[in-house]
């Protein structure tokens, strides 16, 4: 993805040339295509062009429309011919996107941003009235954020220039820290740093001196219903937005990669993606594939699946043994803490303690076959309904409709097929129109028992995912299910920031509006039967996937961490005795978090997950006490932060390992 930066000092003085020296110098290694600028009237813009498709090493960034608005676009535009077709006074089939969506600008106004289909994030700076446009496309898959001050705003598409280049310490937002020591990602729109803000999905920014306003410019449409007589006809329709949402995201001048673990929707990527090319559609040279395995886990029995898919396209893909990078790591006593050792600043806690070996095998391969573009299956489940067999939201439906006969009728014969109890499955529907309260925090998404309880009782919500509580008069409970899924898939690409080591492009053809639109349209029933996940996309891909991988049950979760995987680490998480930056900052009660690593020690029930969550937190806000861009208080809390000698402790420490490095 490209990267663009602003700043605009109300005032009118220009930022600092040190300053914007420094900013350039942290764009670089996202952008290595162009380097170009705007300055004028106290705004500086930036822009790092990452070319993906032939269109994009045409465009001059940022751009300026005839009416002296300018604009910087970093994204995909999937409709541009019927765009060009509404705006064909101004362009041509090869007009680039960034062209198409100025003109749109110009024709539209601020009401164009729902006609862009894509993924895609912009800003656009009007001197005629002087304000400033930041927007996002309606999945929110690509990043923008902004610092809005008494005297200026900054906005860029990474962190940290934000964070860094400030010239004062932040705030931890403690809502960013709930969300992320829960299951289900942070909030779209929360940064780890109190005053500055992600833009949401399906969202424009306004900003003047003084004003900031945040409009939302689309949404789903939960009156739209789409119904067909017969089975065959929603299987073809589904076949026609799922080949549609895949061919979008082929759109490269380079070879294509996806990711092909051996699940049910990455395979469907794979395999339509042949079938595309093999037709001429696509634009791409070539796809490619990537797999990691870990055969000495039993949960991870993938690679049949995935060598059923290599043998239908005839040929294999790139292979990653997971197993023996995670041994070496643990061979080397590579600690949690040394993720955040390096030279490079950590805007968010995202690095992961087993995945560095992998994520490096990764970018040399891509590098080695100059793969610009990945398509990721993240999100296929929710959308296609790959969770378990489950009448909840088909009974919810029929509760809010009154249907009573039918609701009896549909609720015996799930009984019988899951050979439950009528009742349970029953009052399982019910307790959606309750509040959590009332009914009790699902046992695997309640908060840590580790976490300080005055940080629980302030971020209860964002610990436990955001839970949604459905609407007894509002729209369908499926779709409200739906919308609430899409939310958690929104929570997690806007989480995942990009990587300097390793630009790249990540589609994702699950969130693809018009496949969205259409799943959330048509009958549950279509998409989930009884006893029966993925009802309509098994039935619409026969032919197209291999039958195994069609007839396979649920994927087998991923290997989780072991007690094991952090014994090495031992001595030192111990030797943290009360003197851990997060129990004083009032996140975590310091003796119930040693009771846990007892328990851990001696392999007892904990949740593995959140205690690792919880340990990467304690090394990233160690991180950024050494970076010093923390002030000594979370958001709305500053009692009990580490006094001053304890951060010079951790900057000492910082010092003394980087040289001895």
């Amino acid at each position: 993805m490209s990267v663009q930066f602003g700043r605009w000092n109300f005032e009118g003085q220009p930022p600092a040339s040190d300053y914007m020296e420094k900013v350039g110098a942290t764009l670089a290694p996202y952008g290595p295509d162009s380097n170009e600028s705007y300055s004028k009237a106290g705004v500086k813009i930036l822009y790092r062009a990452f070319h993906t498709t032939k269109e994009s090493h045409r465009e001059k960034q940022p751009h300026i429309c005839p009416s002296g608005a300018v604009i910087t676009w970093d994204g995909r535009l999937d409709n541009r011919a019927e765009l060009i077709s509404n705006l064909r006074d101004s362009l041509t089939l090869s007009s680039t996107d960034v062209a198409i969506v100025a003109a749109a600008y110009e024709k539209w106004g601020g009401g164009c941003f729902a006609k862009l289909i894509g993924d895609w994030a912009l800003s656009l700076w009007n001197p005629s009235n002087r304000s400033l446009i930041l927007a996002k496309d309606p999945m929110g898959t690509h990043h923008l954020y902004y610092s809005f001050e008494n005297n200026h705003v900054t906005w860029c598409t990474i962190l940290d220039p934000l964070v860094r280049f400030a010239g004062k310490a932040f705030a931890l937002n403690e809502e960013y820290v709930a969300g992320w020591l829960s299951t289900m990602f942070p909030a779209v729109h929360l940064t780890p740093y109190i005053g500055i803000h992600g833009v949401p999905p399906s969202s424009s920014v306004l900003l003047r001196p003084g004003e900031r306003t945040v409009s939302k410019y689309w949404d789903f449409d939960p009156e739209k219903t789409i119904r067909y007589r017969t089975d065959a006809e929603y299987e073809e329709h589904f076949r026609a937005v799922f080949a549609a949402a895949v061919r979008h995201r082929l759109r490269s001048d380079r070879p294509v990669l996806a990711e092909l673990s051996g699940g049910m929707d990455s395979s469907s990527i794979v395999c339509m993606a042949d079938t595309i090319i093999a037709r001429g559609a696509a634009e791409t040279p070539r796809l490619d594939t990537i797999s990691w395995f870990d055969d000495s886990k039993p949960n991870w029995g993938e690679r049949p699946y995935v060598a059923k898919v290599e043998e239908k396209r005839g040929r294999t893909g790139c292979h990653i043994d997971f197993g023996v990078l995670s041994r070496k790591e643990v061979s080397q006593q590579s600690s949690l803490a040394s993720k955040f050792e390096s030279d490079r600043f950590a805007a968010t806690p995202f690095y992961s303690h087993h995945h560095v070996e992998l994520f490096q095998q990764c970018a040399g391969y891509m590098r080695s076959q100059e793969h610009r573009v990945v398509l990721s299956g993240i999100a296929g489940e929710s959308a296609t309904g790959g969770g378990v067999p489950t009448p909840r939201p088909e009974l919810q439906n029929l509760l809010t409709r009154a249907q009573l006969f039918t609701l009896a009728h549909q609720l015996k014969a799930w009984a019988v097929k899951m050979r439950k109890p009528g009742l349970p499955l029953l009052w399982e529907a019910i307790r959606g129109f309750f509040p959590v309260v009332l009914t009790g925090v699902p046992k695997d998404m309640r908060p840590a028992p580790w976490l300080d309880s005055s940080f629980v009782r302030r971020n209860h919500a964002a610990l436990c995912g955001y839970p949604p509580r459905l609407k007894l008069f509002g729209p369908l409970p499926s779709f409200q299910d739906n919308v609430a899924a899409l939310d958690s898939e929104r929570r997690f690409a806007a989480y995942c920031p990009p990587h300097s080591e390793m630009p790249r492009d990540v589609r994702f053809p699950y969130l693809d509006k018009d496949l969205l639109e259409f799943m959330y349209a048509i009958p549950r029933e279509q998409i989930v039967r009884m006893g029966e996940r993925r009802s309509l996309m098994r039935r619409a891909l026969i032919g197209i996937v291999p039958d195994e991988l069609l007839s396979r049950k649920k994927k087998a979760s991923l290997a989780q961490v072991t007690p094991t995987d952090i014994s090495t680490e031992w001595p030192s998480f111990v030797g943290m005795g009360q003197h851990m930056v997060s129990s004083s900052m009032g996140i975590i009660d310091p003796n119930q978090f040693l009771e846990a690593l007892q328990e851990t020690r001696r392999s007892e029930n904990v949740p593995i997950s959140r205690l690792m969550r919880t340990l990467t937190l304690e090394f990233w806000l160690r991180h950024l006490t050494t970076q010093r861009v923390l002030t000594n208080s979370m958001s709305t809390k500053s009692e009990g932060s580490p006094s001053r000698s304890q951060v010079k402790e951790l900057q000492v420490s910082a010092q003394t390992k980087s040289s001895a490095s």
